[in-house]
């Protein structure tokens, strides 16, 4: 039985969903899913912001995500493009997350439109995947293999076919050292399913 896009799954990216679901301001007017896929964490943000757009450069993701929209949802909105150009209004946004997707870019760029993008007071959440490269990254990744394979399995991990896939290029040192320098406050946290995640707010004036 072919999977369609609405269909519930289970993968280690839709693991950090409900905290970037908690990190959601109150009062959320408008959020923007970078690298939205197959639109399902966009879907899951309809239901706490006024106004959600995913964006991602696969057309075929985007095609999906605005198949499985609900109907009578408005203020959903998916658009096919490269974030790094498309056509987005500057500082509109209350929050901005992105799910291991920003590898697929350049790092600082993305982390700098982002930036831009995202109104003072606002939450800015980038969950992603870096390559091991310090003795404790690799004691990290052999200490969490057992509970990663365990829970893929008892989870029954899936995703959508034809999601892009790509290998990070930066280390965990470097990404944590280029998002404080670009991201003065930002917390850096390593997860076990071999992930982390940058939570930052922007001052406001």
């Amino acid at each position: 039985m072919r999977q369609t896009a609405a269909e519930p799954y289970w993968n280690t990216n839709v693991a950090r969903h409900p905290g970037i679901l908690r990190a959601v301001p109150a009062g959320c007017d408008a959020a923007l899913d970078v690298g939205c896929g197959d639109g399902l964490l966009a879907r899951k943000l309809a239901g706490r912001a006024k106004h959600v757009t995913g964006i991602d450069k696969s057309p075929e993701m985007i095609a999906r995500a605005r198949e499985s929209a609900p109907p009578g949802q408005p203020q959903l909105t998916f658009v096919a493009g490269d974030f790094l150009t498309a056509d987005l209004p500057r500082a509109t946004y209350d929050f901005v997350c992105s799910v291991t997707t920003i590898h697929h870019m350049d790092f600082e760029a993305a982390l700098v439109r982002m930036r831009e993008l995202l109104r003072p007071g606002g939450t800015l959440v980038v969950v992603g995947l870096a390559r091991e490269a310090s003795a404790a990254d690799w004691a990290a990744l052999i200490a969490f293999a057992p509970i990663v394979r365990v829970t893929k399995v008892l989870r029954r991990a899936r995703g959508p076919q034809g999601m892009p896939v790509a290998d990070p290029q930066m280390s965990y040192g470097q990404v944590r050292a280029a998002a404080r320098r670009l991201l003065p406050g930002m917390r850096y946290r390593r997860h076990v399913l071999r992930r982390y995640s940058l939570t930052w707010e922007k001052p406001a004036p």
